[in-house]
Protein backbone atom coordinates (compact mmCIF):
# COMPACT_ATOMS: atom_id res chain seq x y z
CA UNK A 1 0.00 0.00 0.00
CA UNK A 2 1.01 3.60 -1.21
CA UNK A 3 1.67 6.60 1.42
CA UNK A 4 -1.42 8.66 0.59
CA UNK A 5 -3.40 5.45 0.79
CA UNK A 6 -2.13 4.86 4.16
CA UNK A 7 -2.96 8.74 5.59
CA UNK A 8 -6.73 8.10 3.81
CA UNK A 9 -6.59 5.46 6.03
CA UNK A 10 -5.68 7.35 9.10
CA UNK A 11 -7.44 10.36 9.06
CA UNK A 12 -10.74 7.77 8.46
CA UNK A 13 -9.93 6.63 11.59
CA UNK A 14 -9.80 10.15 12.99
CA UNK A 15 -13.43 10.64 11.24
CA UNK A 16 -14.62 7.48 13.80
CA UNK A 17 -13.18 8.73 16.77
CA UNK A 18 -14.51 12.60 16.16
CA UNK A 19 -17.25 12.51 18.48
CA UNK A 20 -15.44 10.44 21.10
CA UNK A 21 -14.17 10.71 24.50
CA UNK A 22 -10.43 11.41 24.78
CA UNK A 23 -9.68 7.60 26.05
CA UNK A 24 -12.22 5.75 23.75
CA UNK A 25 -10.38 7.95 20.60
CA UNK A 26 -6.80 6.70 22.24
CA UNK A 27 -8.80 3.13 22.08
CA UNK A 28 -9.64 3.39 18.78
CA UNK A 29 -6.39 4.42 17.57
CA UNK A 30 -4.13 1.64 19.30
CA UNK A 31 -6.47 -0.11 17.34
CA UNK A 32 -7.23 1.13 13.95
CA UNK A 33 -4.02 3.80 13.69
CA UNK A 34 -1.35 2.24 15.31
CA UNK A 35 -0.96 -0.68 13.02
CA UNK A 36 -1.67 1.95 9.83
CA UNK A 37 1.31 3.86 10.84
CA UNK A 38 3.48 1.30 11.36
CA UNK A 39 2.73 0.59 7.72
CA UNK A 40 3.62 3.84 6.51
CA UNK A 41 6.63 4.24 8.81
CA UNK A 42 7.96 0.87 6.88
CA UNK A 43 6.81 2.25 3.80
CA UNK A 44 9.12 5.26 4.32
CA UNK A 45 11.75 3.56 5.36
CA UNK A 46 11.72 1.40 2.23
CA UNK A 47 11.39 4.18 -0.06
CA UNK A 48 14.28 5.94 1.38
CA UNK A 49 16.44 3.14 0.56
CA UNK A 50 15.19 3.46 -2.98
CA UNK A 51 16.09 7.46 -3.68
CA UNK A 52 19.12 9.10 -4.37
CA UNK A 53 20.83 10.90 -1.37
CA UNK A 54 20.50 14.52 -1.37
CA UNK A 55 17.56 14.43 -3.94
CA UNK A 56 14.30 16.26 -3.07
CA UNK A 57 12.07 13.38 -2.28
CA UNK A 58 14.98 11.87 0.04
CA UNK A 59 14.82 15.22 2.39
CA UNK A 60 11.18 15.44 2.68
CA UNK A 61 11.70 11.59 3.65
CA UNK A 62 14.59 11.99 6.06
CA UNK A 63 13.14 14.94 7.28
CA UNK A 64 9.44 13.22 8.84
CA UNK A 65 11.51 9.84 9.58
CA UNK A 66 13.85 12.26 12.12
CA UNK A 67 10.59 13.83 13.39
CA UNK A 68 8.18 9.99 13.35
CA UNK A 69 7.79 10.54 17.68
CA UNK A 70 6.48 14.02 17.09
CA UNK A 71 3.99 13.20 14.23
CA UNK A 72 2.43 9.83 15.59
CA UNK A 73 2.47 11.38 18.93
CA UNK A 74 -0.92 12.07 18.79
CA UNK A 75 -1.67 8.11 18.58
CA UNK A 76 -1.09 7.91 22.48
CA UNK A 77 -3.03 10.75 23.30
CA UNK A 78 -6.82 10.93 22.79
CA UNK A 79 -6.66 14.66 23.49
CA UNK A 80 -3.87 15.42 20.72
CA UNK A 81 -5.07 16.25 17.04
CA UNK A 82 -3.80 14.05 14.24
CA UNK A 83 -2.58 17.21 12.67
CA UNK A 84 -2.66 21.11 13.33
CA UNK A 85 -5.43 22.15 10.22
CA UNK A 86 -7.72 24.01 12.94
CA UNK A 87 -4.68 26.32 13.76
CA UNK A 88 -3.99 26.72 10.28
CA UNK A 89 -7.06 27.91 9.34
CA UNK A 90 -7.14 29.88 12.49
CA UNK A 91 -4.04 31.67 11.18
CA UNK A 92 -4.95 32.17 8.09
CA UNK A 93 -6.13 35.60 8.15
CA UNK A 94 -3.51 37.13 9.29
CA UNK A 95 -0.76 35.41 6.57
CA UNK A 96 -1.41 38.26 4.28
CA UNK A 97 -0.64 41.04 6.60
CA UNK A 98 2.92 39.12 7.51
CA UNK A 99 4.80 41.00 4.61
CA UNK A 100 3.66 44.54 6.21
CA UNK A 101 5.00 43.37 9.63
CA UNK A 102 8.48 42.82 8.96
CA UNK A 103 8.16 46.61 8.78
CA UNK A 104 6.63 46.91 12.32
CA UNK A 105 9.24 49.66 12.78
CA UNK A 106 11.83 47.91 15.21
CA UNK A 107 11.76 43.94 16.11
CA UNK A 108 10.48 45.18 19.86
CA UNK A 109 7.21 46.43 17.94
CA UNK A 110 6.92 43.49 15.49
CA UNK A 111 7.17 40.85 19.07
CA UNK A 112 4.85 43.37 20.58
CA UNK A 113 2.18 42.96 17.52
CA UNK A 114 2.55 38.87 17.51
CA UNK A 115 1.40 38.82 21.01
CA UNK A 116 -1.53 40.78 20.29
CA UNK A 117 -2.81 38.78 17.06
CA UNK A 118 -2.23 36.00 19.69
CA UNK A 119 -4.40 37.00 22.05
CA UNK A 120 -6.98 38.11 19.74
CA UNK A 121 -7.16 34.94 18.09
CA UNK A 122 -6.78 33.00 21.41
CA UNK A 123 -9.77 35.23 22.49
CA UNK A 124 -11.52 34.03 19.59
CA UNK A 125 -10.62 30.48 19.87
CA UNK A 126 -11.96 30.31 23.66
CA UNK A 127 -15.37 31.62 22.27
CA UNK A 128 -14.98 35.25 23.40
CA UNK A 129 -15.53 38.53 21.73
CA UNK A 130 -11.64 40.20 20.99
CA UNK A 131 -12.85 43.85 21.67
CA UNK A 132 -15.05 42.89 24.71
CA UNK A 133 -11.88 41.05 26.15
CA UNK A 134 -9.14 43.20 25.49
CA UNK A 135 -11.49 46.26 26.63
CA UNK A 136 -12.46 44.41 30.18
CA UNK A 137 -8.48 43.14 30.44
CA UNK A 138 -7.02 46.36 29.85
CA UNK A 139 -9.19 48.06 31.99
CA UNK A 140 -8.28 45.41 34.89
CA UNK A 141 -4.42 44.60 34.15
CA UNK A 142 -2.96 47.62 35.94
CA UNK A 143 -4.73 46.60 38.80
CA UNK A 144 -4.49 42.94 38.86
CA UNK A 145 -2.46 41.36 41.26
CA UNK A 146 0.94 39.65 39.93
CA UNK A 147 0.01 36.45 41.31
CA UNK A 148 -3.09 35.83 39.58
CA UNK A 149 -2.34 37.77 36.28
CA UNK A 150 -3.34 34.36 34.91
CA UNK A 151 -7.07 34.46 35.01
CA UNK A 152 -6.94 37.24 32.57
CA UNK A 153 -5.83 34.81 29.66
CA UNK A 154 -8.33 33.96 27.50
CA UNK A 155 -8.66 30.28 28.22
CA UNK A 156 -9.57 31.28 32.35
CA UNK A 157 -10.77 35.02 31.46
CA UNK A 158 -14.01 35.90 32.95
CA UNK A 159 -15.39 38.80 32.00
CA UNK A 160 -15.48 41.55 34.89
CA UNK A 161 -14.60 39.04 37.49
Amino acid sequence: MRAPELNSRLYEVERKAKEMRDEDRWRLRQEMAMPIAEKLHEWMLAQRELVPEGSVTAKALDYSLKRWVALTRYLNDGAVPLDNNRVENTIRPWAPGRSNWLFAGSLRSGKRAAAIMSLIQSARMNGHDPFAYLKDVLTRLPTQRASAIGQLLPHQWAQGS
